[in-house]
């Protein structure tokens, strides 16, 4: 599968995502941008998808997932166009404290679930699951409707399993429009899901689609999570391989060998710059040229991109038109956060059908987004000028 067969998410006709505006700028973890939200913020934030009517993505991030973008561009590509990206693993909260922007809480997909029906059952959400074992499905319809006897479930349905591209996908998303669910929950597994989700979410119009792996097995009582102790300390990836040692082993000996190496050298990269929380970020200038209309807004970044200038609201600016130009002639570092809100703009731009262009970057600017992966995101150019003139070319 090539990048260009799932397509980035185009939200030019959609209505404007408020509620996205008010995130704090994510955490980017080789390459994958972490959102730094909580299970109470994740709720919120669901309700006002789902209130919009318009489809959206989210995803739940462990380590198992920055093993993978580490060689599927398609993947990382994915996460990079998602509506919100959840932290779905206690390692992963635990670098984040490391790399000086600690994210709030865990928010797993399997944690998650359970009060999405709670809320599904208050706001009469309708639920539609996808995938899982065909054997299971009626197994985990009886166990959900004990527990949650007033939960609408819209449909559940376990196409035959086939590799991705030999998948009806047309089919699918014809009974899940016939559905009408407010609330998609897919268990492919991971990539699976979130490529599935990726390419139809349109054609499924559904308000939230995410891919929630297991999760299904664990409603069922097929399999079982972890105790709440093993959770907390970072050790639910070791109960999974003791319960399924030939499956999961060499896939979480994989992710180890990928992702501790990673974040160490994401760590190092980043330890003689931590951002000194009493510091006060140094003020940046915003311009924006007025003519011609079509003219993008220039971004003037800091001297140092760090996580309080990522969050200092005067340093960017609240509109922007397409296309925009970062212009990092004076910058000298940028933090994991930092990066994390420059993929957020390549983000906006792509979806208004824009560019996001870089002028002027030093090599070790360069150098930080190469280590995270972000250089893909956007063009560089030797200055201002250069992005400009390509503008209008």
């Amino acid at each position: 599968m090539s990048l260009s067969s799932i397509r980035a998410q185009d939200r030019s006709a959609l209505p404007s995502r408020l509620w996205a505006n008010q995130l704090p700028p994510p955490i980017v973890m080789m390459g994958v941008p972490i959102d730094r939200v909580g299970m109470t913020d994740t709720l919120q934030i669901i309700d006002q998808m789902i209130a919009s009517g318009t489809p959206h993505v989210l995803a739940t991030a462990n380590v198992d997932f920055l093993a993978q973008v580490q060689e599927d561009r398609v993947l990382q590509r994915i996460l990079h166009d998602a509506d919100l990206i959840l932290c779905d693993g206690t390692p992963l909260l635990w670098m984040s404290n490391l790399l000086g922007d600690p994210i709030p809480e865990r928010v797993a997909g399997s944690d998650l679930v359970p009060l999405l029906f709670d809320r599904a059952v208050d706001k009469q959400y309708r639920v539609f699951f996808l995938g899982g074992r065909e054997e299971v499905i009626p197994i985990a319809r009886e166990k959900i409707l004990q527990r949650w006897p007033k939960l609408q479930i819209a449909g559940m349905y376990s196409p035959p399993f086939a590799p991705y591209d030999q998948m009806d996908h047309a089919d699918i998303c014809r009974r899940i429009n016939e559905a009408k669910p407010d609330i998609l929950l897919v268990s492919f597994g991971c990539p699976k899901q979130e490529k599935w989700v990726a390419q139809n979410f349109r054609q499924a119009a559904v308000p939230v689609a995410i891919g929630v792996g297991a999760t299904i097995d664990f409603l069922a009582g097929t399999v079982k999570r972890a105790p709440v102790w093993m959770r907390k300390a970072g050790l639910e990836w070791l109960y999974r391989v003791l319960q399924e040692p030939k499956r999961l082993a060499q896939r979480y000996w994989t992710d180890i060998r990928i992702v501790i190496p990673g974040l160490l050298k994401q760590y190092l990269n980043m330890r003689s710059n931590i951002p000194d929380p009493n510091a006060t970020p140094i003020t940046a200038r915003v311009t924006a040229t007025p003519q011609p209309k079509a003219f993008s807004n220039v971004i003037a970044l800091p001297e140092r991109l760090d996580a309080l200038a990522a969050r200092d609201h005067s340093l960017w600016p609240e509109e922007i038109h397409s296309s925009v130009i970062i212009d990092a002639s004076i910058t000298q570092f940028i933090d994991s956060t930092g990066a994390g809100k420059l993929a957020r703009w390549a983000r906006m731009t792509r979806e208004r059908g824009g560019r996001c262009f870089l002028a002027s970057a030093n090599p070790t600017v360069i150098r930080t987004l190469n280590l995270m992966k972000l250089d893909s995101l956007f063009v560089m150019t030797e200055d201002v000028s250069e992005a400009q003139a390509r503008i209008h070319s």
